[in-house]
């Protein structure tokens, strides 16, 4: 299975909205070069209530963000992967509204503060590609609202297995249309809305019109053009193929 330097996976995801001269390329991977912190599986890595020192990129492993209610019940809102940063603009809180927990043990470094303020005085094109990281943030989020309000459960969760297939592939962690998907029925549920039964049930589905084929981590999209259509999925809002990245350095 093919795969980008951990470190720069950052820098090959962000190229999907702009093109950096090498001296740009060299400052984020400064900026991401602090000592990598460790997370074990099912730790988190902040909480909800706790003061951010910074912005956290994910090197290695998945990571989720989530709201917990009083009852205990958990709703996961957002994944976050290899070469993800936990919201490139959270630093400006005074407090988490949310907690970000890892799913698998996770490795990633805190930017701090000023280090990120620093990347966006550079000049517009790294100050652009931030924005876009944060504004595609933003559109995954209105997406997954679109999913949980209007999409059936058999969408839903296409569409999810979809959206996290092209999001690994802009970092190079899937190999034509396999790649690991480390996800529990639990944890597909608590993100799509429905019990870890009705997510088996849709699983299931899935297997028996010949989309898919997961078996532990592995995850195959054996037709990925069907999956797409079942779940009525449009890659447009994650921004992939911004008129950015086809300038040159000089624009």
């Amino acid at each position: 299975m093919s795969s980008a330097p951990s470190a720069n996976r950052l820098i090959t995801r962000l190229q999907h909205y702009v093109a950096f001269a090498d001296d740009e390329r060299a400052a984020i991977d400064a900026a991401c070069a602090g000592p990598p912190l460790v997370v074990r599986q099912r730790r988190d890595l902040i909480r909800e209530g706790d003061r951010p020192r910074g912005v956290n990129l994910i090197l290695d492993g998945w990571a989720f963000r989530y709201k917990t209610l009083e009852d205990g019940r958990r709703q996961i809102i957002a994944f976050h992967l290899p070469g993800d940063l936990c919201d490139v603009h959270g630093y400006i809180l005074r407090e988490m509204d949310h907690s970000v927990g890892a799913l698998t043990p996770v490795r990633y470094v805190e930017i701090a503060r000023d280090q990120i303020e620093a990347l966006a005085a550079l000049g517009p094109r790294v100050s652009q590609a931030l924005w876009w990281d944060g504004l595609t943030g933003a559109a995954i989020q209105r997406e997954w609202t679109v999913n949980l309000g209007q999409r059936d459960a058999l969408e839903r969760l296409s569409h999810l297995f979809c959206e996290l297939i092209f999001r690994l592939r802009t970092v190079g962690m899937v190999d034509g249309t396999r790649c690991e998907i480390p996800l529990t029925q639990t944890d597909l549920a608590e993100a799509t809305g429905m019990t870890p039964v009705h997510v088996n049930r849709m699983v299931q589905e899935l297997r028996s019109r010949n989309l898919i084929r997961w078996k532990g981590r592995e995850f195959e999209a054996l037709d990925l053009d069907g999956l797409c259509d079942v779940a009525m999925f449009n890659p447009a809002y994650l921004h992939l193929d911004h008129e950015g990245r086809h300038l040159d350095a000089n624009g």
